[in-house]
């Protein structure tokens, strides 16, 4: 299922994509919301998933014009993986790390799809990531070596991990300072449910600047796979449904590019995509 949240900020509907892959359904005859509580309940999936397939949702009304949202509510925290593939680690000169690098995103952060994201003052080097963002479904804990990761996984979803490398790289610290701005990851447009991904290391991330495609990777060049990343973050913080993990960026950020860098101003439009997993497209304006 494809399952996302539509309206203005704040007012958001759930709804579900349909199988045309046009129409959207109404989901708030089921439920109040998508979100952790939501993805934790089978039953409650059950029931969408058998009003779907039986043709009983009601289109959204107005749909056409209608604002998408980030597709879940209530995230608990983001927590990001860097330097996760090969070829992005050799871009910036990093050496490939022995273990997973992690820090965390703010959940307010993140906002939909198609938001404007919002350049900070005093930026001069406001970077794009294109990333697999990976959404849990119940609570992971010490997870064994002997599961099944994949298992606390309910789906996925598209994120752009939008970062200010001067703030993040020259300025003392912690990653946080450049990874925390406001608008700084938009998420979706759906929650893919994790039945439709049958293999999260053979999908395709894009991202063009202006037009420009300028990341071309597939999750497959990760060198912490999303099975090792959910273990391993386990070992560290509980898991909780509603949570998401950010896994990483191919190469061909602005970092990684020749001087001069091409680094993000407002008035520049960055599109990207993730195969099976949708679409987004933002606007940059100064702040």
């Amino acid at each position: 299922m494809k399952l996302l949240r539509v309206g203005t900020p704040g007012a958001e509907r759930p709804a579900l994509l349909d199988q045309d892959g046009t129409t959207l359904r109404d989901l708030s005859g089921l439920v109040t919301d998508i979100d952790g509580e939501l993805l934790a309940d089978a039953s409650a999936l059950a029931r969408i998933r058998a009003a779907a397939e039986a043709g009983d949702l009601p289109p959204v009304p107005d749909a056409d014009g209608l604002r998408t949202g980030a597709p879940l509510a209530r995230i608990g925290k983001v927590v990001c993986i860097g330097l996760n593939y090969h070829d992005h680690a050799a871009e910036t000169g990093a050496a490939a790390p022995a273990e997973p690098v992690v820090f965390l995103k703010a959940a307010d952060t993140v906002v939909g799809p198609n938001d404007t994201v919002l350049v900070p003052r005093r930026s001069r080097k406001t970077d794009w990531e294109v990333e697999l963002a990976v959404v849990i479904g119940r609570t992971a804990r010490y997870v064994e070596d002997d599961e099944d990761p994949l298992s606390y996984v309910a789906g996925y979803a598209v994120a752009h991990d939008v970062s200010e490398r001067e703030f993040q790289m020259e300025r003392g610290g912690t990653w946080d300072k450049g990874k925390n701005c406001e608008t700084f990851n938009p998420l979706g447009p759906w929650l893919v449910t994790a039945d439709e991904v049958p293999d999260p290391q053979a999908l395709s991330l894009k991202l063009w600047v202006n037009g420009e495609l300028k990341q071309n990777g597939r999750t497959a060049d990760q060198i912490f796979p999303v099975a090792e990343v959910v273990r391993y973050v386990s070992q560290f913080m509980t898991l909780y449904p509603g949570d998401v993990i950010n896994t990483g960026t191919p190469a061909g950020v602005a970092l990684g590019q020749p001087e001069p860098k091409p680094f993000l101003r407002g008035g520049d439009v960055v599109e990207l995509e993730i195969e099976g997993l949708g679409r987004q497209r933002q606007e940059l304006k100064d702040a």
